[in-house]
């Protein structure tokens, strides 16, 4: 009988795990090239990538994905409905959500676009008034002071919103806008699907704000800043961190997320 229950404890002990990796909930909405449609069985982009490689890393946490929005996600932060939200620039009006940040290091930029003609130079971008702006619905831009709100967007700046970089790219084509806002990154991207269209835009030299992108933290998360930016540290030091962020033509400025 006693071996018989040590048999029978042995083999419960084999089919429990000797851990159980925690459960890290990051928030993520539809932000080309970061996120593409979160809410899909198989969400694209940076993030989902990222946390792939992370748990592909370790064991003590398990990454997932929450499905969020431009206009949610600070209130989702707060509310406990997930852990974390990565690449979220100081810009965009977080400051009075209760947080804890981590400085990611990586950085990208928003550039005016417009319809390359003969003529047309860099002074093209200096002025808009009279011109139609091309606009991503809940983006924050620089020109603007921040405010995403619609009515103000449309109103003070004839904008043209949409959930979409390449809709707006293709207003331009069609000329139903004159001037549309990309992030550089995405651009870089689109450029690289669409070879041939490269000399169909003219795009500014002028920026309208730098990404300084930050990861948001909630205070109960169950992942602390420094923790984060130690799995971070570790999945760079093969380059693999760096190899990612290249496939997404970001920067990683050097030094950063080192020993």
């Amino acid at each position: 009988m006693l071996v018989r229950c040590l048999c029978l404890g042995s083999l419960l002990c084999l089919a429990l795990p000797v851990w159980a990796a925690e459960e890290v909930r990051v928030g993520a909405y539809h932000f080309p090239p970061y996120m593409v449609k979160p809410e899909s069985a198989e969400p694209k982009g940076l993030v989902p990538d990222l946390l792939a490689a992370l748990n592909q890393l370790q064991t003590t946490y398990r990454f997932v994905l929450v499905a969020t929005s431009t206009m949610r996600r600070y209130r989702d932060l707060e509310s406990g409905r997930f852990d974390l939200i990565l690449f979220e620039s100081p810009q965009w009006g977080w400051q009075n959500t209760s947080h804890a940040a981590l400085n990611l290091h990586i950085e990208d930029a928003e550039v005016y676009v417009a319809r390359a003609q003969p003529g047309r130079n860099q002074g093209y971008f200096d002025e808009f008034k009279g011109k139609r702006l091309a606009l991503y619905s809940g983006y924050h831009y620089g020109f603007a002071d921040f405010n995403s709100d619609q009515q103000f967007l449309t109103e003070r700046f004839d904008a043209r919103l949409t959930y979409s970089h390449d809709s707006n790219l293709i207003m331009l084509m069609r000329g139903r806008a004159d001037i549309a806002v990309i992030t550089h990154s995405y651009l870089r991207l689109y450029q690289d699907r669409y070879p041939e269209l490269r000399s169909a835009f003219l795009v500014s030299q002028r920026v309208d704000q730098f990404y300084r992108h930050q990861a948001l933290f909630r205070p109960q998360a169950p992942v602390t800043p420094e923790r984060f930016a130690e799995l971070l540290q570790a999945l760079n030091r093969d380059g693999q961190l760096d190899r990612l962020l290249k496939r997404y033509h970001l920067l990683n400025p050097p030094g950063a997320l080192r020993d």
